[in-house]
C-alpha cells in the first residue's frame, strides 16, 4: 500500500522509518495482514538507499511486527495485540458558533434492536432491490450522460417525474421546472432557511413537532417558537406576531398522527397571505394511506404564492437513498436553485435518473400499493393490542396514514423508565418528549415499518411487562 513516511528532522534515517511503520501498525492504521511496499519501492519513492529501508523492515520484523513470506512480500504480523484506544481530541482550537454547541450530540447508529419500533423507518424487504439494480445499472451505461457537473435542480426526467406523480397522487400544482431534487427532505428544510431567513427571524413550528426541524431552523439563528397543536391541527389563532416562516406537517401530523382540519388549511392559508409568511408543508409519509379521503395539501389550496411544499423518498422507498424534492413558489426559485448549486449541486445523478425510470414505468405506484396494505395491517394490529392490553393506560391517537401512530398515557405512569426497562429487553419505543419535548402529555409513539406483525405481539409484550414491573 501506498503509506506516507516523513523523514523530516534529524537523527538516524532507518530509525525514523521504523517508528512511523510500528506506531502505525500499533495504533491500527497498519492493519494484520496488510502488504507493505518492497523496500526497492519504498527506497525510491522516500531517495534513499534500499539499504535504509532494509534495515527497518528487519528490525520490524525481528520485533514481531512484520512478517516475511518467501516470493510473496512484507507483511503486518497477524499476531499482534489490539490497537491502542486513541487519545480524546483536544477541545482546544477554533469553536464552532454557540448554536451548534448547544444541539445534543448526534446519536450513534447502532445494530437495529430485536423489536424495533423507531419511527420513520420503511420496511427495506417490501423494496424491489432487484428492479432497482436493474435501473441504476441501465443508467451507469450510460457513461456519457453523467461526465460533467448538471443543473443544480436535479435529473430533469426525476423532476417530470415527481411533477406528474404529485400532481396525480396529490393534486399537487407544479411543472417540472418547479421541482428542485434534493438530499431528503432536511436539505429542502436546509434551502429554504438559507433563502428566507435573516439571524433573529421568528419560526412557528407545531408543538409537539419534528425536533430535527427546530434545531435546524434554530442553527440558522432564527428565533423558533412552538404552537399548540390540537385535534384540528395547528391553531392558527396561537400563531405570534412578526412570524416570517410557519413550518407544517398537516397530512400526518408529526408525531401525533391527526390531520389538519380544510378549517384550519384555509385559516393558516388566510393568514399567511395576511402576514406575508412563508408556509412549508412537509409532506412527509401521506403516501401512506389507509382509510378516508385524502385532505387537500395546503399547496394546492394556496392562491397567493405562500407554501413551499417539501416531500421525501426516504419513507416511501429506503432512507439510504437519501432523496427528496422542494415545490416552491416562483419567486423563491432563483435563489434555491442558487443554494442547492452553491450548497452540494445537483446530488446523485444516476440514483436520481433510476428514480426517474421507477416512477414513469409505474413501479413506484405498484411499490405504494402493496407496501400500503402491508403498514395499514400492522397500523390496524398495533391499535387492536393497545385497546385490548394496555386498555386505561395508552389511548391511541386517531390516525390514517403514515408509518407511526402515537398513544398517549391515560395512568399517569412516567414512561421514561417503562420505556429503558422495555429497550433493555430489546424493543425499542420511543416517547413523546424523546422525539420532541415541550409537550405537556406523556405518550409513545410506534413505527411499525421495520417491524413484522409476529414482531409487533411480541414487542408490545416486552413493553407490558416492563409497564408492570413499574
Amino acid at each position: 500500500m501506498d503509506f506516507h513516511v516523513s523523514l523530516a528532522g534529524r537523527g538516524d534515517l532507518s530509525v525514523r522509518i521504523y517508528r512511523q511503520l510500528r506506531d502505525a501498525v500499533l495504533d491500527g492504521r497498519l492493519r494484520a495482514g496488510e502488504r507493505l511496499p518492497p523496500t526497492r519501492e519504498l527506497a525510491r519513492r522516500l531517495a534513499v538507499s534500499r539499504n535504509t529501508v532494509a534495515v527497518a523492515y528487519d528490525r520490524l520484523t525481528a520485533d514481531g511486527f512484520l512478517t516475511g513470506r518467501v516470493g510473496a512480500g512484507t507483511y503486518v504480523s497477524g499476531e499482534l495485540p489490539a490497537p491502542k484506544p486513541r487519545t480524546a481530541p483536544s477541545k482546544k482550537g477554533p469553536q464552532p458558533k454557540a448554536v451548534w454547541r448547544s444541539l445534543p450530540a448526534p446519536a450513534a447508529v447502532g445494530p437495529a434492536p430485536v423489536f424495533d419500533f423507531r419511527v420513520g423507518i420503511p420496511d427495506a424487504t417490501l423494496f424491489p432491490l432487484d428492479t432497482w439494480r436493474r435501473l441504476l445499472a441501465r443508467e451507469l451505461r450510460d457513461t456519457a450522460g453523467f461526465a460533467h457537473y448538471a443543473e443544480p435542480g436535479g435529473h430533469p426526467g426525476l423532476r417530470a417525474a415527481i411533477a406528474r406523480h404529485v400532481g396525480v397522487s396529490r393534486s399537487v400544482r407544479a411543472g417540472a421546472d418547479d421541482v428542485l431534487v434534493t438530499q431528503g427532505a432536511q436539505q429542502a428544510l436546509d434551502l429554504l432557511c438559507r433563502v428566507l431567513l435573516e439571524p433573529g427571524d421568528r419560526v412557528a413550528i407545531e408543538e409537539p413537532g419534528y425536533r430535527m426541524a427546530k434545531q435546524l431552523f434554530a442553527s440558522h439563528g432564527a428565533d423558533v417558537v412552538g404552537v399548540p397543536v390540537d385535534g384540528e391541527g395547528l391553531d392558527v389563532a396561537a400563531l405570534p406576531p412578526r412570524t416570517k416562516l410557519v413550518y407544517v406537517t398537516p397530512s400526518h401530523q408529526f408525531p401525533l398522527g391527526t390531520p389538519m382540519s380544510l378549517a384550519r388549511r384555509t385559516a393558516l392559508l388566510a393568514w399567511a397571505a395576511r402576514a406575508g409568511a412563508v408556509v412549508v408543508e412537509d409532506d412527509y409519509d401521506s403516501e401512506f394511506r389507509f382509510s378516508d379521503r385524502p385532505l387537500e395539501p395546503l399547496q394546492s389550496l394556496d392562491r397567493d404564492g405562500r407554501v413551499a411544499y417539501v416531500g421525501s423518498f426516504s419513507k416511501t422507498l429506503l432512507p439510504m437513498l437519501r432523496l427528496g424534492f422542494l415545490i416552491a413558489p416562483a419567486s423563491l426559485r432563483d435563489a434555491l436553485h442558487h443554494a442547492r448549486r452553491l450548497s452540494g449541486w445537483h446530488g446523485d445523478l444516476p440514483a436520481q435518473a433510476a428514480l426517474a425510470g421507477f416512477i414513469d414505468e409505474g413501479l413506484f405506484a405498484r411499490h405504494l400499493r402493496r407496501a400500503t396494505k402491508v403498514y395499514a395491517d400492522r397500523h390496524e394490529r398495533i391499535t387492536a393490542t393497545l385497546e385490548r392490553v394496555f386498555a386505561g393506560r395508552l389511548s391511541p391517537v386517531p390516525s390514517a396514514a403514515g408509518l407511526h401512530l402515537c398513544a398517549l398515557a391515560e395512568d399517569g405512569t412516567d414512561l421514561e423508565p417503562v420505556v429503558a426497562r422495555a429497550a433493555a429487553a430489546g424493543a425499542a419505543i420511543q416517547t413523546l418528549s424523546d422525539l420532541c419535548g415541550g409537550f405537556p402529555r406523556q405518550g409513545v409513539v410506534l413505527g411499525y415499518g421495520s417491524i413484522p406483525p409476529a414482531g409487533i405481539d411480541a414487542g408490545l409484550a416486552v413493553l407490558d411487562e416492563a409497564w408492570g414491573s413499574a
